[in-house]
Formats: structure tokens, sequence, C-alpha cells
């Protein structure tokens, strides 16, 4: 008898969406199971379900033979199951102990801190882990904030654990540090459900692994039985071609950046003086985890942010004090992290397209749209964005679709320096292969890119050269090759570079 089962399961959304057709499934008690598709295959959505926060539009769900119906996430926390997301749920301005405490005074009548604190220290003793639990959830690293998440959903005595992209926000060692911890409570009998579209990690964590395409299920493998072009191919329906990074042709020196200071929205440093130099032909990729300054010193080169101190060159000319369109003229292009900052949702593709070169398509004073239509469409044509008009509203789009909208509009624009954050990021297996394929295409024509991406695999795979930000500074910077993962992990949770050992 399966522990979790979920038989028939449909989803359709007020709107009229379908998310899931019929899905059927089977958990073991005390596995790993990894639920692998892409963007849209309603992974988190099948999930919700069994947590209890959406109902399913058809369907049933058992647990330990038990037909369940559960109100809402109080009663499947009631019946042993919690769920963590991305975005963590913790009170950052509590400390750890005090949001422990929370769920379980509201769960369990007459607990007081001091049980909760005994109880917490005892369990990781248990696990051998390292909470602060006395400590600020907001003074805390992202991995140490995940493990209260799932010290809390322990605490709550959970025999279920959802994950939902674990380690979408992690460095390397805390990715580690995370399977180490889920290998341990799959020893003490816990069941990990591990929500994710990443190849490598669900083959190395998860026991079985079950695919969905389209909302519906393509079906359950041993994850030591398989491979990744065979999980990929079952993900997207058709093989994925690897993307080769082919030897670059370094030229001149493009964009300098010298002693760069940029304050973030609090009015905190954010960027510490950085200087780096990008050339003709290369990808230079900045690695970190997020908030550690890489947002604000893209905005800072390209013209979004106020820069302190400091100076930025592009090709022998300072830019510094230039404003956006300026630097868009001579040369530099900047495609942000969100789809929402680059794309206005409600305006549709032709309006989107020329947004950030709309001086091309001014005559006298008037935009002239027919010369509009045929650069969106050449756009479309070329960067393949599956669209049923050009005068739909982007809202309407893919996520994938509008990141190749986006992607295209900048690159069509043929620029010198390329500034793209994040160009993947929850995108499927097939758009961030195509993505991917079109950043190393526009090097090679001699251009060069300043990608900032948290998704090592995309650094590796992309960049010539490799800078690794920790709290607003460069702490490491060299070629591709000099760097391991184990490295750049390091790196990224702020042990300097002369303090490695190669």
């Amino acid at each position: 008898m399966s522990f979790v089962e979920l038989r028939d399961i449909v989803k359709v959304y007020p709107d009229g969406v379908v998310a899931l057709r019929g899905v059927s499934m089977e958990i073991s008690e005390g596995e790993i199971h990894g639920l692998l598709g892409e963007n849209g295959a309603g992974k988190t959505t099948l999930m919700r379900i069994l947590y209890g926060e959406i109902r399913p539009t058809r369907g049933e769900v058992f647990i330990s033979g038990r037909k369940v119906s559960f109100r809402g996430p109080w009663d499947a926390i009631k019946n042993g199951i919690s769920m963590v997301y991305q975005k963590f749920t913790l009170v950052p301005t509590f400390t750890v102990l005090e949001n422990l405490y929370l769920p379980l005074a509201l769960m369990e009548k007459g607990t007081s801190i001091d049980d909760v604190r005994k109880r917490a220290e005892r369990l990781l003793d248990e696990l051998n882990l390292r909470v602060p639990i006395d400590s600020f959830v907001e003074e805390l690293p992202v991995g140490v904030q995940q493990r209260v998440e799932i010290l809390r959903a322990l605490l709550l005595k959970s025999k279920i654990l959802i994950l939902d992209e674990p380690t979408s926000v992690l460095t390397p060692i805390e990715t580690k540090e995370l399977f180490r911890m889920l290998k341990e409570l799959k020893k003490a009998g816990i069941t990990v459900i591990f929500i994710t579209h990443k190849l490598k990690e669900v083959r190395e964590l998860a026991d079985r692994i079950t695919v969905l395409r389209k909302g519906m299920k393509v079906g359950t493998v041993n994850a030591a039985e398989v491979t990744e072009s065979d999980l990929a191919r079952m993900m997207v329906g058709h093989e994925i071609a690897v993307v080769q990074r082919p030897s670059p042709s370094i030229g001149e020196k493009i964009l300098e950046i010298r002693d760069l200071w940029v304050k973030d929205d609090r009015g905190i440093d954010a960027v510490k003086g950085v200087s780096l130099e990008l050339y003709e032909g290369e990808i230079l990729g900045i690695a970190g985890v997020q908030g550690n300054g890489q947002l604000e010193l893209a905005e800072a080169i390209a013209g979004m942010r106020r820069i302190e101190r400091g100076a930025i060159f592009l090709n022998g000319r300072e830019i510094t004090n230039l404003p956006a369109r300026l630097r868009y003229r001579y040369g530099l292009a900047y495609i942000p992290d969100s789809r929402s900052v680059g794309l206005v949702a409600e305006m549709n593709l032709t309006e989107n397209s020329v947004l950030t070169s709309l001086s091309e398509f001014i005559r006298k004073g008037r935009i002239k749209w027919s010369n509009a239509v045929r650069r969106t469409s050449e756009i479309v044509d070329r960067f393949n964005v599956v669209t049923p008009s050009l005068r739909v509203a982007v809202r309407y789009l893919s996520g994938g679709n509008q990141q190749r909208l986006l992607v295209g509009r900048e690159i069509t624009k043929e620029p010198r320096v390329l500034i793209i954050a994040e160009p993947t990021h929850g995108l499927d297996v097939a758009a961030t292969d195509f993505i991917r394929k079109i950043l190393l295409d526009f090097r090679d024509k001699g251009k060069a890119i300043l990608l900032i991406s948290t998704d090592l695999d995309e650094i590796f795979q992309l960049s010539d050269r490799i800078a690794v930000m920790y709290e607003g500074r460069i702490v490491g910077i060299g070629r591709n090759e000099e760097f391991s993962p184990e490295k750049i992990g390091l790196l990224m949770g702020g042990v300097h570079a002369q303090d490695i050992s190669s």
C-alpha cells in the first residue's frame, strides 16, 4: 500500500485554464520523490492540492490508505503534511525561536516557548544541524532560513515534507548541506517530495522521479536507471541538444568599471568598489547568491541607478553620468532579471518591441507603426516567439515567449555590450536551451555580454570568465576553467580567494 496516493487529479481554474489533466501518482513512505517538469507543467499545483491549499476539480487523495479531503493547509498539517515554498513564510523581525513557537502555540494549546526551545535543540542534535535559535531571521543566510522552515515543519510532527524548488536561492555549499539534511530525514522515516526542474539535482537526490508535462503524468522512474537526457526528453517530448561553448575570440576592451559604489533602495551600500573589464567576444559571468549587489551593479551600468562614486567607460567614452537613452545610443543594452520590469504586460507585442528604441520609429513627431510592425515580425520570426497575433497583450504569452521577445528586442538592435540578468530563470528546458544558444551566437559575433545569474550551471555553461560577488564586492575573478563549483560555492559564501587552496 502506498503512503501517499493521488488518483486522477484534475484542476481547472475559474478562467478555464486546465492545470492538471487526470494525474495519478504514488509515493512510498520514507522515500525522496522528485517531481520534475517544465514551468507550467502542473508540479506546484499538484502539491498545493496535496497540501490542502487548493481543492481539485476532480480526483481523490489518500494518506496511508485513508481518503482525505483537506479544508486548508491547517488540515494538512494536522495530518502530518508540510510544504516549504520558494519564498519563505518566516517573520524576518522575529527570532528563530519565536518563528518556531508561533505555529506550535496555535496547534498545541499550553505549549510554552521554553518547551519549544527544548524540543528544537533536541531535534537539531538528532539531525546534527546548527541553527542559532536566538538570532533574528533577517540576519541569517538564506540556507539557514530554509533550515528553520524545515525545522518548524518537523516540530509540527510532519511525516510528509514538500519542498518547492528548494535550491533556487542556495549556494552550492548550502545545496550540499540541504541534501545531507534531507537524506538524514529519510533515514528518520520522513517522506520528502522535491519539486524541481533541475535534472542533475533530482537525479542526485531522489529515489524515484515522477515527470509531468502540460498537466499530465509522463511516467515515474527510478533515479538510478535514467540519464539527464532521458529526463529532459520526458519533460519536453523530444531530444534536447547540449549547448556547447566554443572558445572565445577576444577583441578589444569595450567596457570598463572603476571603483564603483552604488546604494540600494534603502540607502545602504550595495556595490562597494567594484572594478571590472569586459572585452569584445566574451561573456563575463557574475555569480553570487541573490541580494549581494548584482542587481544594483547591473542597474548602475545601464543608467537606471545613481552612482555614488567611481566611473564607467564604454568604448573609451565615460558614461558614468549619462542618461540611459544615451548609453543605449552608444551601444549598451540591458535585459533585467524580471520580465515584469522589461515588458509592459498590458501593451501588445509591437508596442513592447519598440519600447527601448522608440526614437528609431518616430517620423515628424509620429510613430511609424508600419516600421514598428516589421521590426516586431522580425523578432517573432527570428526568436520563435509563439503568439496568435502581434496585437495581443504580452501578458497572454507564456513566460518563455515573453523572455524570447525581451531578449530578441535587445539583441536585434545589435548593441556592442549586452547586460543580461537571470536570462533563463523560471524557464523550461527548451526555452532555456534556446536563450543560451542565442547568447553564445551573439558573443561569437564579437559582442560583449555581462551575464548576471544565480544559476551556477548557467554561469559555467556560458561564461568565458567568471567573477563572484559577495556583499557588494568582487571576491574572486578568473577564467572559467580556473573555477570549480566547490570553489565558487565557497566564494559565494564569503570565503576569500586567497583562503581557498587550488
